[in-house]
């Protein structure tokens, strides 16, 4: 086990990660820009750096800035959270090149997975699919052979950056006469956000599932698949309410629950041809009949690890640290049973009312309701903590179990209901979502499992 650990990142997952490692006995180390000073995450460690300015550019994505901050505090490892440079292969490598060890996948994995391109080739030499779309990058300059492609794929399709990630550089097209403006559009976006401006098509599925697997490997050739998880309630396709397991109508019954283990199968073959180390998550799109499709895979802890693990009753972010440290996967971890559901919710600083548009401004008060048992908050701010128009804007996730589906939505709904939440911008009075997310666990459409990637944007319209 490590002695002292780095986290590279901020907010409420550099929280979490401190946690564990404060419980393991480990020293955290903690990394901040000028604009997190005085954050939580800086005050919860026993050591803590500042790395630049409060661009992420300069700070947080700064390879050289955190990795320099591990060797002067004498951290032997890395922990990246998620987001940033979670999934830098380049950032990987140096961290190992500097006789540092990086918490998650391998270089090589990072690689595989780092590119969706190369992710559709890897899912597809296993014998599972991914959507029908192009066989390799386009140039979006080269409109006549898109057009083909389209054609050939069929529409609706989506233009996606090659090396994107949470809906960044991603667009629908039901009309060929709009190809040219999204394959211009997804690929400035992915040079800019990732610097790859590959893009490529891939048939977009209507009224879409989202539904991933989560999954733990060790050095030792074990691979484990902890539930699935439906992320389906999204805006922007950026996630807000997630939940295990499914309640998809094709996971139920006898044969729901065959295509379940099937899936997971999928999934733990698809790391396994690479090699994976770590926490990772597959991700796969299903239509309403339960035809699903490998979308990608995540090779980071997700921001709705939570969730799985209060179904599980397993620490990932332990997992992820002992992987590392060279340990086999325990018999209980390879042996873990699922019981009962979790739902959690993330509240952001943004307005419903206006697209979801970000809202920054400073928290003037703040009560969550008490956790503890059946409900987790997340945080990484607190009251008089500022919003930044630097960083996301999510404030936090409430995460509520029960030994059924109704009981969690309950059992989040009064979370909710018990926080109190008052956001002051430059204009005055600042809106959040917590109100929306009540709406949403309301709703007919979530109550009953029948929801997709389109509900939450429908259900923002409905309500303004």
């Amino acid at each position: 086990m490590f002695e002292k650990i780095l986290i590279a990142n901020r907010g409420e997952i550099a929280c979490r990660v401190a946690r564990t490692c404060k419980r393991l006995g480990i020293a955290v180390v903690a990394v901040y820009s000028d604009a997190d000073a005085n954050a939580p995450h800086v005050r919860m460690a026993d050591e803590a750096v500042r790395i630049g300015p409060p661009p992420v550019k300069d700070s947080y994505l700064s390879m050289d800035a955190v990795i320099a901050a591990a060797k002067q505090t004498g951290a032997r490892a890395i922990h990246p959270g998620y987001g940033l440079l979670s999934e830098k292969e380049a950032f990987c490598r140096a961290v190992n090149d500097a006789g540092i060890v990086f918490i998650g996948p391998r270089p090589e994995a990072l690689d595989a997975f780092g590119d969706k391109i190369k992710a559709r080739e890897v899912a597809k030499r296993v014998g599972v699919s991914p959507p029908p779309g192009t066989d390799g990058p386009i140039n979006a300059e080269d409109v006549e052979f898109a057009t083909r492609e389209a054609e050939r794929i069929g529409l609706p399709i989506l233009v996606k950056a090659a090396g994107g990630g949470g809906g960044i550089g991603m667009q629908i097209v039901e009309d060929l006469g709009k190809l040219p403006r999204a394959l211009t559009a997804c690929s400035d976006r992915g040079k800019s956000a990732f610097g790859d401006a590959r893009v490529y098509l891939e048939r977009y599925m209507r009224a879409p599932k989202h539904i991933e697997v989560q999954i733990l490997a060790d050095t030792h050739g074990n691979v484990v698949a902890l539930g699935e998880r439906e992320c389906s309630v999204q805006r922007r396709h950026q996630k807000i309410v997630e939940e295990s397991p499914s309640p998809a109508p094709f996971f139920q019954g006898e044969a729901g629950e065959a295509k379940r283990k099937d899936l997971f199968e999928q999934a733990k073959r698809i790391v396994r041809s690479v090699g994976y180390v770590g926490a990772g998550t597959v991700e796969f799109v299903a239509s309403g009949d339960g035809e699903i499709f490998f979308l990608e895979v995540n090779a980071r802890l997700q921001v709705e690890h939570c969730v799985t693990e209060m179904v599980w009753g397993i620490d990932l972010v332990e997992q992820q640290i002992r992987v590392a440290a060279g340990e086999r996967l325990a018999p209980e971890v390879l042996a873990a049973e699922a019981r009962g559901h979790s739902i959690e919710a993330r509240v952001y600083a943004e307005d419903p009312a206006k697209k979801f548009a970000p809202q920054p401004g400073r928290i003037a008060k703040l009560v969550w309701a008490p956790a503890g048992g059946d409900l987790r908050i997340e945080t990484g701010v607190e009251e008089g903590s500022e919003v930044t128009p630097f960083y996301d804007p999510m404030i936090a996730k409430i995460v509520a179990s029960g030994p059924s589906r109704a009981a969690a939505i309950a059992r989040l709904d009064e979370a909710l209901a018990l926080t109190t939440l008052e956001l002051v911008g430059p204009a005055g009075p600042a809106a959040t979502n917590l109100p929306f997310l009540r709406q949403v666990l309301a709703s007919e459409a979530f109550v009953g499992g029948r929801y997709d990637t389109l509900f939450a944007e429908a259900l923002a319209k409905e309500k303004r």
